[in-house]
């Protein structure tokens, strides 16, 4: 049923703010403005008038142009078809667009972010029948959305009550009636193989579970030093060039993750265009098939009005969560934030809003807090078990991570991969700074390590922390004094720091079998840089120079071993890591032997 629409009047234009006069009009309802139609929502009311901001650009509009309130809040359309989609920040298909206007997106064009004249294959569940009871999020069918991707067709979660009738299995349009029900009010209502949702009111589930599973990105420094959980939050905060966009595209392609949803936000055109470019290309590694069947992207440039960039990661949170719903394992990336709370600040600016930090207003912190509070693992309507993982990066300007955008997400996440444009400068990457970066999940993590991989997974990864802290401060000794002022044992230290920054951290996306290592790999790798550091060790402590040590040609070996084996190549690792042991132990005795002659 239509909602009936408000008319209405325009009195003021402000940039993307405009004031209505709108009598009815709700907060947070969607408002099509002037005679073009643009799509914007009232955000303060004040008697009759009505404080909107337009998601499109307002050049051109004028006062006294005819508005209208259409009688919802801003939603998104929910249902098979939404993978592989490519849409802009209130959800209009770009794709679509594209054949009906070319490259540059009309104002006040309306399509429908669903195809409704494709067809799906619909199988209802067996046990419905007639007269059957329906909780909200009841599960009413399936349909095939990809040869990846089973879409299961859930009641709506505002709905409940009696099914009176539900279709057979068969082929079905987006807008065919494929059941009824009837509501508590004792009114019958159609169910669709879609629904909207307004995209500011989290969908609800039964609770919040406690996450357990690390999402593993096959990147030796998230998984092995900073994990991340299955619905947790974290931040990949670093200036321009030091790699946020590639760390985002290789979580995308091999996390294990069930859908991966990225969410462009204000970044710049050219970066959003290659992903819009390389994402239909890749490979899922998972299954072999394009990577899009289980992806879909939301992209909003930099050039696109900015208020829309406020609703995209809105818009993508709430995909997120209608697949969660579904009791899939969801991946949301958001590039950036940043972008996102500067056009928190523009509004707020236009609306004459006090600005607190940088400009920023004083709900920033409260913003920010409430979308990432969206992700989690929970406990569905259905009874199954989802996960929304939210991935966000942030655009410090020049790298100072102080500033209010880092700083407050910093308080919120849970895991936090600092990248440092030192590190990228010096071409090792991912460029995470081990030293800045910290996870929150390293208890929960050591279960699941422990009994996948290695029982001793925690104790090896705070060595080489340790080891890896250890060699910032000798470093800067170094820097002052130059090598010869540290001992052997020092000096092998900063060996064995080398080791492991070069032989386990360092990973090329673009290395055919390194870009992606899974968790038994990475366990062996860094036991054999461990091990190596803690054989020389032993040998430095009976008397054997370091420089004979650093000399042996099983260290460029083992900074090399990475790239030699792929992830099913581990019983070669393990090998590789006796064969070094066993070196040791020659240079061990030949050593001893040395000793005895010249005694």
């Amino acid at each position: 049923m239509k909602a009936r629409t408000k008319q209405g009047v325009i009195r003021e234009i402000n940039g993307p703010i405009v004031t209505i006069l709108l009598p009815g009009v709700r907060s947070g309802e969607q408002v099509r403005i002037g005679h073009l139609g643009l799509i914007g929502e009232a955000i303060a009311l004040n008697g009759d008038e009505a404080v909107v901001q337009a998601y499109e650009s307002t050049q051109g509009l004028r006062p006294g142009e005819p508005a209208e309130g259409l009688g919802w809040p801003l939603s998104v359309e929910l249902g098979p078809g939404l993978l592989g989609g490519i849409f802009d920040g209130v959800q209009r298909p770009l794709d679509k667009i594209y054949l009906e206007s070319g490259d540059h997106i009309p104002r006040g064009v309306v399509l429908p972010a669903l195809n409704r004249e494709k067809r799906w294959h619909f199988i209802p569940e067996p046990q419905l029948k007639s007269g059957s009871d329906l909780a909200a999020g009841a599960r009413l069918g399936s349909v095939r959305e990809t040869a990846s991707i089973e879409h299961r067709i859930q009641l709506p979660p505002d709905r409940s009550g009696k099914l009176l009738e539900l279709a057979p299995a068969g082929d079905y349009r987006l807008d065919d009636p494929i059941g009824r029900i009837r509501g508590a009010d004792g009114q019958s209502h159609k169910l669709k193989l879609y629904h909207r949702w307004p995209v500011r009111n989290p969908r609800p589930y039964r609770r919040r579970d406690n996450s357990i599973v690390p999402l593993i990105t096959g990147q030796r420094i998230m998984d092995t030093f900073f994990p991340l959980i299955k619905g947790g939050k974290a931040a990949v905060p670093g200036p321009f060039g030091a790699g946020k966009t590639v760390v985002q595209h290789q979580i995308a392609r091999w996390s294990n993750a069930d859908i991966v949803i990225f969410v462009g936000c204000g970044e710049r055109g050219n970066e959003l265009a290659d992903v819009l470019e390389t994402f239909p290309q890749l490979q899922d590694p998972l299954t072999g098939r394009s990577l899009m069947e289980r992806t879909l992207l939301v992209a909003n440039t930099s050039n696109m009005p900015v208020v829309a960039r406020e609703a995209s990661i809105y818009v993508g949170i709430t995909m997120a969560e209608y697949y969660r719903d579904q009791g899939y394992d969801v991946v949301m990336l958001a590039d950036s934030t940043s972008r996102w709370a500067e056009a928190l600040r523009e509004v707020s600016g236009r609306l004459g809003q006090m600005p607190v930090e940088d400009g920023y207003p004083a709900y920033l912190a409260s913003r920010l807090a409430a979308v990432y509070e969206r992700a989690g693992r929970v406990e569905t309507q259905a009874g199954e078990s989802g996960s929304i993982t939210l991935i966000g990066t942030v655009s410090p300007p020049g790298g100072d991570f102080s500033e209010p955008v880092t700083a407050h997400t910093k308080e919120i996440i849970q895991t936090f991969w600092a990248l440092s444009k030192e590190l990228a400068d010096a071409r090792h990457y991912p460029a995470i700074d081990w030293v800045n970066s910290f996870s929150s999940h390293i208890g929960v993590a050591a279960e699941w390590w422990h009994e996948k991989v290695g029982g001793k997974w925690e104790q090896r990864r705070a060595r080489a922390l340790a080891l890896l802290a250890r060699d910032a401060e000798l470093s800067r000794i170094v820097n002052l004094v130059g090598p010869e002022a540290l001992s052997d044992a020092q000096r092998w230290e900063l060996e064995g720091a080398a080791l492991i920054k070069e032989g386990v951290l360092q990973q090329s996306a673009l290395d055919p079998i390194d870009t992606f290592a899974s968790p038994e790999k990475q366990y062996l790798l860094l036991k054999m840089m461990l091990t190596i550091y803690q054989k020389g060790v032993e040998l430095i402590g009976l008397g054997v120079p370091v420089q004979e040590l650093t000399e042996l040609p099983m260290l460029d070996q083992a900074r090399r071993v990475k790239q030699l084996f792929n992830s099913e190549q581990t019983e070669k690792l393990r090998e590789l890591n006796e064969e070094f042991i066993q070196a040791f132990e020659e240079v061990r005795i030949e050593y001893e032997k040395f000793k005895e002659q010249r005694q």
